[in-house]
């Protein structure tokens, strides 16, 4: 019940290494940083706006404008060569304190568009 509440009744949503919706786990990528941080960038192309990028850091700042407006925040670690991770943090900007999953599922969707790009792989 708390899951379905902290999924719904939340505006934001960020991913992790043990994240209990399998939607929210950390990917991890086999790929070089730099591809995926220029693939990264290109998932918000116009209309939405790179406040910060930080390519030593592996971190992009992002006005995100599709249905509803956003904050995101991307992270992109090389944990060793040829694997990557990738982690999001995305707060809307809705009015209010709930966004009925409308983060969660973005987060999903940016997932699903780097999956089709790059190949996953485990963390280990």
């Amino acid at each position: 019940m708390k899951a379905f509440i902290s999924r719904y009744f939340s505006n934001h949503s960020e991913t992790s290494e043990q994240h209990k919706d399998s939607a929210l786990v950390t990917h991890y990528y086999k790929a070089k940083h730099d591809d995926l941080f220029r693939a990264v960038e290109e998932l918000f192309s116009a209309p939405s706006e790179i406040i910060a990028s930080s390519k030593e850091r592996g971190e992009l700042t992002v006005k995100y404008k599709g249905k509803r407006r956003a904050f995101v925040v991307v992270t992109i670690i090389m944990v060793r060569p040829f694997r990557t991770a990738v982690d999001f943090s995305v707060t809307t900007d809705s009015g209010g304190p709930v966004d009925l999953g409308y983060s969660r599922n973005l987060i999903a969707h940016f997932y699903e568009k780097l999956d089709s790009q790059f190949t996953t792989t485990d963390p280990s």
